[in-house]
């Protein structure tokens, strides 16, 4: 049943991130045609904005090494987020991920930073200062190519080396990465220890800070099943980019606490209760994520794709 509730935006963008956050924290490598089929499926299920891959060094992530031979074949899909068209985002640590993205046509890419000194040590092997200068030639590069930028930031609401993260440290790190030109940050509760007065909080500071809601999407993963509560309270604050993942893959392999993303399943079943438009087709979404889970072998860890799949 479809009751709207007041406050909340007509439509969300959902932020798919199942194919490159979901897919680098396997255990064993996905086959490039089984990643490109599952963007695939994903696109048919009306999802605009697919994270298709990542292009760090294969040492790093080994899971997404075929990052140059995935993307070319998803180019039909579109990749500039056109009317009719999916947007295909890329992950890029460096100026070197940025040339090989580039190189692919590429017209979306996202950096990844820390609002903590400790993860950033441990992700990027920098201070949080030195990973902001390592990112500036990144987006100022990106930017002169027309390409839309996203900054992702992690942390930002717990960490499990220095605890509870002040809300202040967040907005600093955060106006720091929108100055250097992002057109978009994404807020991530890495180990999902985040609760909804605490999302409020934050959201107000960054306004507060010259940051616009609008400019900002979030990231909840559902460790202490907090994920869904955090999303209803950020679109209360007028927030309208959700990221998801797809049966709820992926989680951080730097941080052993994190399990995983809000599953896209239950935030569209949650969105569709309330009459919020997404777009997204949810039995296509639950059979390409029973499909997936088939793929590696383990049953999918959304509640929604286990109660529909089960219904069936």
């Amino acid at each position: 049943m479809t009751l709207p509730a007041p406050g909340l935006p007509a439509r969300v963008r959902i932020h798919e991130v199942g194919a490159r956050d979901g897919l680098q924290n396997e255990k064993s490598v996905v086959p490039t045609e089984v990643k490109a089929e599952f963007v695939r499926r994903l696109a048919r299920a009306g999802l605009s904005t697919i994270e298709a891959t990542s292009f760090v060094h294969p040492e790093w992530v080994p899971q997404l090494a075929d990052a140059e031979q995935l993307f070319p074949m998803l180019g039909d899909l579109g990749d500039n987020g056109a009317a009719g068209e999916v947007a295909l985002p890329v992950l890029v640590p460096n100026e070197r991920g940025l040339d090989r993205a580039l190189a692919l046509g590429a017209r979306r890419i996202a950096v990844f930073g820390s609002v903590t000194e400790t993860f950033a040590a441990r992700n990027l092997n920098r201070t949080v200062d030195e990973s902001l200068a390592m990112f500036a030639p990144v987006v100022a590069r990106a930017k002169d190519a027309g390409v839309h930028v996203r900054g992702y930031l992690s942390m930002c609401f717990g960490d499990p080396w220095e605890g509870a993260v002040p809300v202040a440290q967040v907005v600093r790190v955060a106006k720091a990465l929108m100055g250097l030109g992002c057109d978009e940050l994404s807020l991530g509760d890495t180990i999902g220890v985040a609760t909804p007065g605490h999302v409020t909080a934050l959201l107000a500071a960054l306004n507060e800070a010259g940051i616009p809601t609008g400019a900002v999407g979030v990231h909840f993963h559902d460790t202490y099943g907090q994920a869904l509560s955090n999303t209803l309270a950020a679109l209360q604050h007028g927030v309208t980019t959700v990221d998801a993942s797809a049966g709820g893959l992926g989680g951080c392999p730097y941080a052993k606490s994190a399990t995983g993303n809000l599953a896209t399943e239950d935030l569209v079943w949650m969105l569709d209760g309330l009459g919020v438009d997404t777009g997204v087709d949810l039995g296509a979404l639950t059979a390409t994520s029973v499909w997936m889970a088939e793929q590696l072998g383990r049953p999918s860890p959304s509640r929604t794709v286990r109660a529909l799949s089960h219904e069936e």
